[in-house]
């Protein structure tokens, strides 16, 4: 299939996304309000079908040096639908998990690839990558980040309550609801301050003491807001979900962190997102889980299968965030 013309292209209905052509996806924070709100669009433009694109051939590298089922599909499904390929460039099989340096690594994998999508612990690794590489680099999660599934998390709630009877989005909407968080203070929690500072959504994460989110995160996604929402920090449950229109929590121990696991358990006792946290919230409320999830642990059954839980429709559009992602990345 030829690829379309500047003047006729799909992205053409969403000028701001020329901006992103070339950059790297570090950090929810990497996008403005208004690019933001356009991904978001071009993602339910591109899962209702009125919108086709296609990148022509373009690749796509994956370094995963954590374990990932999601993450992993929908990269090389999206890109796959938007006529490119991707290729698992798994540490234990190349050379970059033999020592290989991150500058060599970087700068190679830039003359095969258009892009590299690392799902890695460090921040520190991802900004390397990004340093060296001349092809954009996407943050598909670390232990600071994970901007790519705060963007499905925000599609998934504006489908619920931004959506028009056509399918499109009113993202106007979504200003004013609250997102409420419970559980662990992690890279999640991080991205999804930083995303509801972007789109004008009240965040509130719930957590024990101990747990808090980062103050410099927390900082930066208030400054961020810019008075359009709050974002707190509360360690009581009930006060955290009260009223709250987006019910969300996550594992309590991380990847990387198993050893802890008991310690945790202890620690978020009190804190499982059940039928009557559930109680408390607006009566429109959704429920949303990241995925994997320990039922009984950090969410009840009850909850994960309930009539408000919209967890799989937000797994499923980890894969339409991240096409209209690289394609405003790579270009149309």
């Amino acid at each position: 299939m030829a690829v379309p013309s500047a003047a006729t292209s799909p992205l053409a209905s969403h000028p701001v996304l020329a901006g992103l052509k070339g950059r790297d996806l570090l950090s929810s924070a990497d996008l403005s309000p208004a690019e933001t709100e356009a991904l978001l669009l071009l993602a339910a433009d591109i899962k209702t079908g009125r919108t086709h694109l296609d990148l022509g051939g373009r690749s796509l590298g994956l370094i995963f040096s954590k374990a990932s089922t999601r993450t992993r599909v929908s990269f090389t499904v999206a890109m796959a639908r938007l006529g490119g390929q991707t290729i698992d460039l798994n540490p234990s099989v190349t050379q970059v998990g033999r020592g290989e340096p991150v500058a060599d690594t970087a700068r190679v994998l830039s003359r095969y690839v258009d892009a590299l999508a690392i799902r890695t612990f460090a921040q520190a690794e991802l900004a390397e990558y990004a340093h060296w590489a001349t092809v954009p680099v996407v943050n598909a999660l670390t232990d600071l980040e994970h901007p790519c599934q705060a963007l499905a998390d925000y599609l998934t709630m504006a489908e619920h309550f931004a959506a028009a009877p056509d399918g499109s989005l009113e993202l106007e909407r979504l200003r004013g609801l609250t997102l409420a968080y419970v559980g662990d203070g992690n890279n999640v929690a991080h991205s999804l301050m930083l995303g509801g500072a972007l789109l004008g959504v009240n965040v509130r994460i719930g957590c024990p003491e101990g747990f808090a989110p980062s103050p410099t995160v927390l900082e930066q996604a208030r400054n961020l807001a810019q008075g359009r929402c709050s974002i707190e920090v509360l360690h009581e449950p009930v006060a955290a979900v009260r009223g709250a229109h987006g019910l969300y929590t996550d594992v309590w121990a991380s990847m990387g962190q198993e050893q802890e696991q008991a310690e945790r358990e202890r620690a978020f006792a009190g804190w499982c997102l059940d039928e009557a946290l559930i109680a408390e919230a607006d009566s429109r409320a959704i429920v949303l889980h990241c995925l994997p999830a320990h039922r009984g642990e950090e969410i009840s059954a009850g909850a994960i299968e309930g009539s408000a839980s919209r967890v799989f429709d937000q797994a499923e559009n980890r894969l339409h965030a991240q096409q209209a992602l690289l394609a405003a990345l790579l270009g149309d």
